[in-house]
């Protein structure tokens, strides 16, 4: 079994794979970084000094909060709605980089493709023993005609 489990860690599917999971992982935290501090405060200023990580409704007790980040630290039911925001931003730009990703690697098969339909393999040559049954198929047909 220890084996198996060794064959299928060294094939290099398992190991592309567990590449891809941590480069996605450092890649959400950017994205989410881009959007929650570059992006999302200049938006509030232009719409009108919006925090939005402070948009949403409090649902129970709003008197009793002076910030909806207060009433979510405090347990109080709220709908977040700038963290909603945040996060539909954020999944935009990821679907977006993985979009631009597949569509070079799809251009890049393409291209790959078309070279290879372009370049035929030559025909191999025969083995030899084939060689020498044609050789004598072909004499025995001259003698025949």
């Amino acid at each position: 079994m220890l084996r198996e489990f060794q064959a299928f860690i060294n094939r290099g599917n398992v190991i592309d794979l567990a590449v891809a999971v941590v480069i996605g992982a450092a890649f959400g935290q950017i994205t989410t970084s881009l959007v929650n501090q570059v992006i999302m405060p200049p938006l509030g200023l232009l719409i009108g000094g919006v925090d939005f990580s402070e948009l949403g409704f409090i649902l129970r007790d709003a008197a009793a909060y002076a910030s909806v980040t207060e009433a979510v630290e405090a347990g109080a039911p709220v709908i977040q709605i700038g963290a909603f925001i945040n996060t539909l931003i954020n999944f935009v730009i990821i679907a977006f980089a993985i979009f631009m990703v597949v569509r070079v690697y799809n251009r890049a098969q393409e291209r790959f493709a078309k070279q290879v339909v372009e370049a035929p393999a030559e025909a191999a040559a025969p083995p030899a023993d084939v060689a020498l049954l044609m050789e004598i198929r072909d004499l025995l047909a001259q003698r025949q005609s």
